[in-house]
């Protein structure tokens, strides 16, 4: 089945979606994990979250596939200026959006850029992301890296909205919108709505990190987060804390 045959988990798609004041997500189409340069049978969904700057820049955090309508409203709404990879499996279309927005800096994760070159990805990154937010955005959000190998990522938090942005360290699949055996799979993983978990890719090297994970988990628990957007599942609309400490308490005790 192609992935134009197969429906949109979270239609409607490539439509901007107020989430918070100044701040929204735009759901995208179905796409496949590649390995190796094969397509596997495993689809998953997409997402982007779009801040509006105080300047009246917005920032894209993990974009999505271009599509030119979206990006006629988002003009609308601010100038597109930031074109962000929160990890290295978060890049793909940057180059799109790149290329329809010359002036937009494109902010590469660590390995975003060798994954790139790898995959024959066309993408031009401009800057690169640090331990600290940088001058275009420290104001209005803060990040942190999650030490999760080569599933880290850099995770940021809206400080207006209280709201933390996320790409792969929670799933929260929803059972009912996926068929087997996909479903089966995901119930294995405990990645489930309405509790979600800690994607289980991430888990192993957050325990071998356990002095500096605990550390970043306490920071962003010091946010207070009241809503989580995330990039695979049904985001966290309010109680963003309550559910932080829930999923990471597994792993680690906040003093």
């Amino acid at each position: 089945m192609s992935g134009a045959q197969v429906p949109s988990l979270y239609e409607p798609i490539n439509e901007y979606k107020p989430f918070a004041p100044r701040i929204g997500i735009v759901d995208g189409p179905i796409e496949y994990l590649r390995m190796a340069g094969v397509r596997l049978p495993l689809p998953f969904t997409t997402r982007m979250t779009v801040v509006q700057l105080r300047s009246g820049d917005l920032l894209l955090h993990s974009p999505i596939a271009f599509d030119a309508a979206l990006a006629k409203h988002l003009q609308s709404v601010g100038t597109i200026r930031h074109l962000v990879s929160p990890n290295q499996f978060h890049y793909a279309h940057i180059g799109e959006w790149s290329r329809a927005f010359p002036d937009a800096v494109t902010w590469a994760s660590p390995h975003a850029r060798q994954r790139a070159r790898a995959r024959g990805i066309d993408v031009e990154f401009k800057m690169d992301l640090g331990a600290e937010a940088p001058e275009q955005w420290a104001d209005e959000i803060d990040q942190i890296a999650i030490p999760g190998g080569i599933f880290g990522e850099f995770v940021f938090f809206h400080k207006a909205s209280r709201t933390l942005i996320l790409a792969d360290t929670i799933i929260n699949i929803e059972l009912n919108k996926i068929s087997q055996p996909w479903r089966f799979a995901v119930r294995l993983t405990g990645m489930y709505y309405p509790r979600g978990q800690i994607f289980f890719g991430i888990r192993l090297p957050l325990l071998l990190q356990n002095k500096k994970s605990k550390a970043v988990i306490e920071r962003i628990l010091s946010w207070e987060p009241e809503r989580i957007i995330l990039s695979h599942g049904r985001c966290f609309e309010s109680n963003g804390g309550e559910i932080l400490r829930r999923i990471f308490s597994g792993y680690f005790k906040s003093s």
